[in-house]
């Protein structure tokens, strides 16, 4: 069964280094699709994904900066990329090799799929 989303989630996931991509509820932080390589905890990065970008979004708002309008938490073994729209956010999880410059452009032009 294919999604509004799928044809997104399956151009993110051909990315080296990527290793799942998946929109999330921004409020729930549920899965409402997802690609994912074996050995990716989803629920687990939607859970955490959704929470950091609601936490990074009232931090862009007290500090001033309007909305918050993508989020990387990079890590000794990877990276995890979140931007939103629309009561939904857009994940990616990838390897630390990833070329996050050139996600983060697919990531919000992607984001004309959650209008």
């Amino acid at each position: 069964m294919s999604s509004p989303f799928t044809a997104l989630l399956a151009s993110l996931i051909r990315h080296r280094g990527v290793t799942g991509c998946m929109v999330v509820g921004a409020s729930d932080g549920l899965i409402v699709d997802a690609s994912l390589q074996t050995g990716v905890n989803g629920e687990a990065f939607a859970a955490l994904s959704a929470s950091l970008y609601r936490k990074a979004q009232r931090a862009a708002r007290a500090a001033g900066f309007g909305e918050a309008g993508f989020f990387e938490l990079d890590a000794e073994r990877g990276h995890m990329c979140a931007t939103g729209r629309n009561d939904l956010v857009l994940v990616v999880v990838s390897e630390p090799r990833l070329n996050v410059g050139l996600l983060r452009v697919e990531m919000l032009r992607a984001l004309e799929a959650f209008a």
